[in-house]
């Protein structure tokens, strides 16, 4: 079969779905369908070869899918920095607020009188009542918080005693609740052998996931590993989408590329166009203004 469209018969039998016959298109190209398991294991060796480029380009479509853009800051709705600094958590409604407005709110309010700018809940007045607003927000399965808790664990921070293996357990939780961040530090937990085995391969399999789930990190060095495989092509596109999401590095890559006549002209313009495009959306001034103050609200 080398069409793309499937056929409502057995590709094994002849069978059709006419025959009151509940057919199961093959998961991993979706080009052919199976009326059993037992047709599907006896198609399999006139199908391997087929099934196994097709269930490539799919994946492949997917993974250069560009994702969605992270949500806009809920006060000021101008477009979040792709940089873990220039945002803040709030433990109290589970919003992620830009430093620029949170710059802004403790300008407004008294540090004694600190309220978070969206819900104007008091901040916590100690480690202690934001563990437990974390853990609240855990308990209804925000995924931020249970990122967070997993940070904690590794980091052996905020009363956790270090422990990797509960913080992947947690990684693992919130990147199933769509939370990209948490299958970037997964991959990188595997990469670099932190509480785990050195797996390369699992390592790349997490930053492809994390990378479509919109993590500019993961999409670097999907790019990077891309461009030491000689796999250019490839590393370009990764490149190009991280540097849509605001990821310079991926931008000096391409630099370094052009220098050495590795990548196009028009490649690097595009590039820099990209990104400025990236600065353009997320420059406000009291962002300015809260990294000039070194403001760093990380956990509120």
């Amino acid at each position: 079969m080398s069409s793309n469209t499937i056929s409502n018969t057995c590709a094994n039998c002849g069978k059709g779905e006419e025959s009151s016959i509940n057919l199961k298109s093959c998961t991993a190209c979706k080009l052919v369908k199976y009326c059993n398991r037992e047709c599907q294991i006896a198609h399999r060796p006139q199908h391997k070869k087929e099934c196994k480029k097709r269930a490539k380009e799919l994946h492949d479509e997917a993974l250069f899918t560009h994702p969605p853009p992270e949500e806009d800051c809920p006060i000021c709705f101008l477009r979040m920095p792709s940089f873990g600094s220039g945002q803040v958590y709030m433990s109290c409604c589970g919003k992620v607020i830009c430093q620029g407005c949170i710059h802004v709110a403790d300008l407004r309010d008294e540090k004694s009188n600190r309220v978070c700018p969206f819900c104007r809940t008091r901040a916590p007045t100690s480690e202690k009542e934001m563990v437990e607003r974390y853990k609240k927000r855990m308990d209804l399965n925000d995924a931020t918080a249970i990122y967070n808790i997993g940070f904690f664990y590794a980091d052996g921070i905020f009363g956790y005693h270090q422990n990797m293996a509960k913080a992947l357990e947690l990684w693992h939780r919130a990147g199933e609740l769509d939370y990209s961040r948490a299958y970037y530090n997964i991959g990188n937990a595997y990469n670099t052998g932190i509480g785990v085995v050195v797996d390369k391969k699992k390592a790349w399999n997490y930053f492809e996931l994390a990378a479509m789930g919109g993590n500019v990190k993961a999409r670097h060095n999907l790019g990077a590993l891309d461009q030491n495989k000689g796999n250019l092509d490839r590393a370009l596109k990764h490149y190009m989408i991280a540097i849509e999401g605001g990821n310079k590095m991926s931008l000096e890559n391409i630099k370094q590329l052009y220098e050495f006549k590795q990548a196009a002209k028009d490649d690097y313009t595009k590039a820099l166009r990209l990104y400025q495009a990236y600065l353009d959306e997320v420059k406000c001034d009291h962002r300015d203004e809260a990294a000039a103050f070194n403001a760093d609200w990380k956990y509120y």
